[in-house]
């Protein structure tokens, strides 16, 4: 049996430089963030993150998916930073970056905003959306529904050309025979998070995976670990998997930091398994253990625990 081993892992909030903002950034919708920072700060540990990370390389995945919010303002010196941090994460082929709503908190919306990131946004060598890597037995689509919002709004956007794009990708026969993952910020389902973070075009990303179809959407954006599907063709279902933040001390209303161990398992009479496991630290010792593990029992149908 061939098994591809997936992470994910998502809104990592890195701390910013000393000096990452100057005074005109009092006049934008960085100031608030600035102010609500104080408070998140203590939530939001780079030791928590520094050991969910150590646990994940000891894993040695096969592939990494990021989905999203590596800053807090957007700032020039938090995409330097975290292109360091990616780059101690591992090569940018073997790592994934779908951008959340932070990466693009104020600014005009457009992909090349992320152009620090481009070796970990796809295989295109630009900045755009979606691009699909191909890895081993697995198509990653990688799509990007940052986009500056106003003041006190966190919602995500993808835009009637990306959806448009990803209609014909997954309709291309290139990808029929690969197990097909969509990464996104923003949840895809309602109810996920509040009106204020949704996703405003959710019906039409819905939509196109009905029409298309895909084996598996990986998200963040709601800091907690979600399960959920929504329709594919013919009257299939796709797990749709929310993960916590990766940096998340578990001292506020959000659940502590985790991180997500995907196997996708190809057996030899064509079929496809899949199981994820939940992996967060000890609050007693601060090591990382098993949380919780779930089996997909056939690719395209909802999860189903296992104790």
């Amino acid at each position: 049996m061939s098994i591809f081993r997936l992470a994910h892992l998502s809104d990592l909030h890195l701390p910013p430089p000393k000096g990452a903002l100057g005074w005109r950034d009092l006049l934008s919708k960085r100031a608030l963030s600035r102010i609500a920072w104080r408070r998140k700060s203590r939530e939001h540990q780079p030791q928590v993150l520094a050991a969910l990370v150590a646990d994940l390389k000891a894993y040695g995945p096969d592939h990494v998916a990021v989905t999203g919010d590596l800053t807090n303002f957007a700032a020039p010196a938090e995409f330097a930073a975290a292109r360091r941090w990616l780059e101690a994460l591992g090569p940018a082929a073997d790592v994934t970056v779908s951008p959340g709503n932070h990466d693009a908190l104020v600014g005009v919306p457009r992909p090349e905003r992320f152009t620090p990131w481009t070796p970990w946004l796809g295989d295109a060598g630009q900045a755009s959306f979606p691009q699909v890597r191909v890895r081993g037995p697995v198509a990653l689509f990688n799509l990007c529904s940052a986009v500056p919002t106003a003041p006190h709004l966190a919602t995500g956007r993808l835009g009637d050309e990306q959806l448009e794009r990803l209609d014909a990708l997954l309709a291309d026969p290139a990808w029929r025979d690969l197990f097909r993952v969509v990464l996104i910020h923003h949840p895809p389902v309602e109810g996920a998070v509040s009106r204020r973070k949704a996703l405003e075009d959710q019906d039409g990303l819905r939509a196109v995976l009905a029409r298309r179809g895909a084996n598996l959407v990986l998200h963040g954006h709601a800091h907690a670990a979600q399960v959920a599907a929504v329709a594919g063709p013919d009257g299939t279902m796709i797990p749709v998997l929310g993960v916590p933040s990766a940096s998340a001390a578990g001292r506020g209303r959000h659940p502590a930091a985790r991180w997500h161990a995907i196997e996708i398992a190809h057996g030899p009479d064509g079929g496809v398994e899949v199981r994820m496991a939940a992996r967060g630290l000890d609050p007693r010792d601060g090591h990382a253990v098993e949380l919780g593990r779930w089996v997909l029992a056939q690719a395209g149908r909802a999860p189903a625990h296992r104790p």
